[in-house]
């Protein structure tokens, strides 16, 4: 058993959160959920495990919304409060990102922290595994951009990677390094927008098995 944490940015496959944190349950892992706040759009942030709730549960579902809420006058910061996105951290044994869209991709390359997702990204040891699962339009991945930042992440984690315009034997790459970092690719399939080709999110039992392999 394993405690991951499964941060979620706005893509459409963001619908399968539910999908998801029950898979990883059943797989013996204890999830917490953090939300970048556009991804709430895809998912109820108050049952992303699957269970009624009248109001969302944070020890759950985190949201940017609950950080630096201090106990001070007026919810200002005292020294001594928690700092949501470290705790967090310290908490987790693996961060999964799935699903992972292009912008927080793109943040994640430059090294941006707004948001807690992105400053957890900031402040992840990387003695933990992370496991990244990209979905996105098919154009989108297929950008220069793309490798461009995905070679960053590998570069960050201390690789040597060729350079190169194609996606698959760059996360060939990342995965066969022993770094710690995974990289689950995306999936062809007719995606929510209409458009046909790459860039679904892999299937649940994939990322399960990700998860599996990177914490062993």
């Amino acid at each position: 058993m394993a405690r991951i944490l499964l941060g979620v940015t706005a893509s459409v496959a963001a619908v399968k959160v539910p999908e998801l944190y029950q898979a990883l349950k059943h797989a013996g892992h204890v999830i917490r959920i953090v939300a970048t706040d556009r991804s709430c759009h895809f998912f109820d942030v108050q049952s992303p495990d699957g269970v009624p709730r009248a109001s969302r549960n944070p020890e759950i579902c985190t949201l940017d919304a609950d950080e630096w809420q201090g106990s001070g006058a007026d919810g200002r910061y005292v020294r001594g409060d928690t700092v949501l996105h470290i705790e967090l951290r310290r908490w987790a044994d693996l961060l999964l990102v799935a699903p992972l869209d292009a912008n927080t991709l793109a943040r994640f390359a430059l090294g941006l922290c707004e948001g807690c997702l992105g400053s957890v990204w900031r402040a992840w040891d990387h003695q933990k595994p992370i496991v990244l699962a990209p979905a996105m339009n098919t154009v989108m991945w297929n950008h220069p951009a793309t490798c461009r930042h995905l070679s960053t992440l590998g570069q960050d984690h201390g690789l040597d990677l060729p350079a190169s315009r194609e996606s698959a034997p760059l996360i060939q790459a990342i995965n066969n390094s022993g770094s710690g970092l995974t990289v689950v690719a995306p999936v062809t399939k007719l995606l929510a927008c209409g458009d046909e080709g790459i860039g679904g999110m892999a299937g649940i039992n994939d990322l399960i098995e990700a998860v599996n392999k990177a914490l062993s």
